[in-house]
């Protein structure tokens, strides 16, 4: 019998080995032959790239734009991987997917995603920037894990997954990040010295080596799935198959609206809003708070939920998400009342220098508390932003981009008292109310809205 079980493990210890020695490599193409630049030009500002000690070294100037040297042929699906090294106090990335403006001045603009290289205390390296156009689509705000795997001063290793409409990116061996995202399917790849603003920083370095890309079925060698790594679906008005197996759904459908009607009527206004290209828009008006086609709500009401909404505002714009809204409460002039996530042009509208220590903020609640943007915060008044409500009983979160900014306890004596010197304070048993319908607000300017999705927590 022990004969028969050494024998047996014995064959099992071979199977495994041969199945290893079987299993195929990836087909790698280097991008650097470590002696010249062969393959690769300059775009952007004009920051030296010189090769030494087998590596691409990129030199920071004061005064230069951001720099790229960027390769001659594009690539859509892949897998990239590198080394780098770079001093304390700079920033820089590597593009992927990038496609190149030329200005009519005949500068080349560089734009699109970019693997982050950042030693500063935030620690986001290996997070996906866009550059020069959306800005960030996955901060390590998201993984917070992966974030202690920068090695200061040393060499580290980079890894880039693209296949479709999944991104996926690792840093020594750490996964960062699970993005989708199908905004550029292909473009070069590019190396960035960041422009520096800091006399100090002159001349410091920062250095690759070893860039080697698979472009043969590189499918076949992708990454399986980690379930650990929160995913960002940025695919417009979708559920992806991991948001559904965890109970995501849509609230909008991105085409009709379904499931949606005014807050003071029964049916979807017939004016003043409008579905076009997968983006609902609030059209703009006189600026006044729900004088044109008015709120919108949904049908039904929510106790605990998680919601995301992306919106994009136009200059000096207005807006809010609210949330535990009953309509039938203001029957006056105005908006219909419920807790607000502020949505707003902090810069050019005039309400954020009102209410009391920024309460009127863009991702405020309204009013009554502040939002704590903090060093990592980010928002963009060009481009895409995300909304996150978190509803958990009387625990209350608000977030904006990846970054947690307001967060309190409602139907307590603290809350009573912060509602009793608001706006609010007129308004029986205000933020109390445990379910209530979502909201979108129309305050008479123009603002776009998508991927509205919804995961209730009950």
């Amino acid at each position: 019998m022990r004969r028969s079980i050494i024998s047996a493990l014995a064959l099992a210890i071979l199977a495994f080995f041969g199945s290893c020695s079987d299993k195929k490599e990836p087909t790698w193409q280097y991008l650097f032959d470590g002696v010249s630049l062969e393959g690769w030009r300059p775009a952007g500002g004009r920051a030296p790239f010189i090769v030494e000690d087998s590596c691409i070294v990129g030199i920071f100037e004061m005064g230069v734009p951001n720099s790229f040297l960027v390769t001659e042929k594009t690539y859509g699906d892949f897998i990239l991987e590198f080394d780098f090294r770079m001093d304390d106090g700079i920033n820089s990335g590597v593009q992927f997917r990038s496609p190149i403006h030329t200005g009519e001045d005949g500068f080349e603009r560089v734009y699109g995603y970019q693997y982050e290289m950042d030693p500063a205390p935030r620690a986001w390296t290996g997070g996906i920037y866009d550059e020069a156009r959306d800005g960030w689509l996955y901060p390590l705000t998201f993984n917070p894990s992966s974030r202690d795997t920068y090695k200061n001063n040393e060499w580290n290793r980079a890894r880039i997954e693209a296949c479709g409409t999944s991104i996926r990116t690792w840093l020594n061996g750490t996964e960062c990040t699970d993005l989708l995202d199908d905004t550029t399917p292909e473009g070069i790849i590019g190396l960035q010295v960041h422009d520096i603003g800091d006399a100090e920083l002159e001349g410091k370095t920062v250095r690759w080596k070893n860039i080697r890309i698979c472009t043969e079925d590189p499918a076949a060698y992708f990454t399986p799935a980690n379930p650990n790594v929160p995913q960002v679906n940025r695919l417009s008005n979708t559920i992806s198959e991991r948001e559904a197996a965890e109970g995501w759904r849509l609230l909008w459908d991105g085409a009709t609206p379904n499931g949606w009607r005014g807050a003071r009527i029964d049916r979807f206004p017939e004016t003043g809003w409008a579905i076009e290209d997968g983006i609902l828009k609030v059209l703009p008006s006189n600026g006044g708070e729900s004088t044109n086609g008015g709120d919108i709500i949904t049908d039904r009401t929510y106790r605990n939920f998680k919601l995301k909404v992306d919106f994009k505002i136009t200059p000096g714009a207005n807006s809010g998400i609210k949330y535990f809204v009953d309509p039938g409460l203001n029957q006056g002039e105005g908006s219909a009342i419920g807790c607000e996530f502020q949505i707003l042009d902090d810069e050019n509208h005039p309400d954020a220098k009102l209410g009391v220590n920024g309460n009127r903020k863009a991702a405020a609640l309204y009013d009554l508390i502040p939002p704590e943007y903090g060093p990592l915060f980010f928002f963009s008044d060009w481009s895409w932003n995300t909304a996150m409500i978190v509803v958990e009983g009387r625990h209350v979160e608000h977030w904006l981009n990846g970054t947690k900014v307001v967060e309190y306890e409602r139907n307590n004596q603290m809350w009573d008292a912060l509602v009793a010197y608001s706006k609010y304070r007129d308004w029986p048993d205000f933020g109390n109310h445990e379910t209530g319908h979502i909201l979108l607000q129309d305050h008479g300017d123009e603002v776009w809205f998508r991927n509205i999705k919804i995961l209730e927590l009950d």
